[in-house]
């Protein structure tokens, strides 16, 4: 959930509607009925303060049932303490720094329409610039040779899809804002 939650916050905080950012939360909420309570939270994702990084991260609770259809956990049990608001809090910014210095994006969250096959059918890319497809991983973890593995089928499903800002890839990307 923190891992989402950095991501929706950071394409919210770079110029994505609410509506945009926390897509995928609001299909899974609306998978089980609970659309009122997740325009609720969504109306108090405002910015970084405390309550709405709270919010965010009960909202992305929503994606567990949308993309696995399982696993659910009422949002009123989600409580995070105050170090993780503050380490969401400073992915975030990290992320914005970060876009600032490689940016503007170009695509962000974008699916692969007309690059699906029949062996990979679904999967969303986190952003591109000018020249290249990043990937943001949210992870105490050091970059993993599946990461590179996706990113190389993103790159690929991407330069058969219908976005025509892939011919431009030059490059692949991992960004960690958790490592920085």
């Amino acid at each position: 959930m923190v891992g989402l939650a950095v991501d929706y916050l950071t394409r919210f905080m770079s110029g994505a509607s609410p509506q945009e950012a926390f897509e995928i939360s609001l299909r899974g909420a609306s998978n089980l009925g609970e659309d009122a309570l997740a325009a609720k939270l969504l109306a108090e994702v405002k910015g970084l303060e405390d309550s709405s990084i709270t919010n965010a991260i009960k909202l992305t609770r929503f994606d567990v049932y949308y993309r696995a259809g399982l696993g659910y956990k009422p949002v009123s049990e989600i409580k995070p303490d105050q170090a993780t608001i503050q380490n969401v809090r400073t992915m975030v910014e990290r992320s914005l720094h970060f876009f600032e210095v490689y940016g503007p994006k170009l695509l962000d969250g974008f699916t692969f329409e007309g690059g699906y096959t029949d062996t990979v059918s679904k999967g969303a890319g986190d952003l591109t610039t000018a020249d290249t497809l990043w990937d943001f991983k949210v992870s105490k973890a050091k970059v993993k040779k599946e990461y590179t593995l996706q990113l190389l089928m993103y790159w690929r499903m991407g330069l058969h899809s219908v976005h025509p800002e892939f011919q431009s890839i030059k490059y692949l990307g991992i960004y960690n804002p958790r490592l920085n």
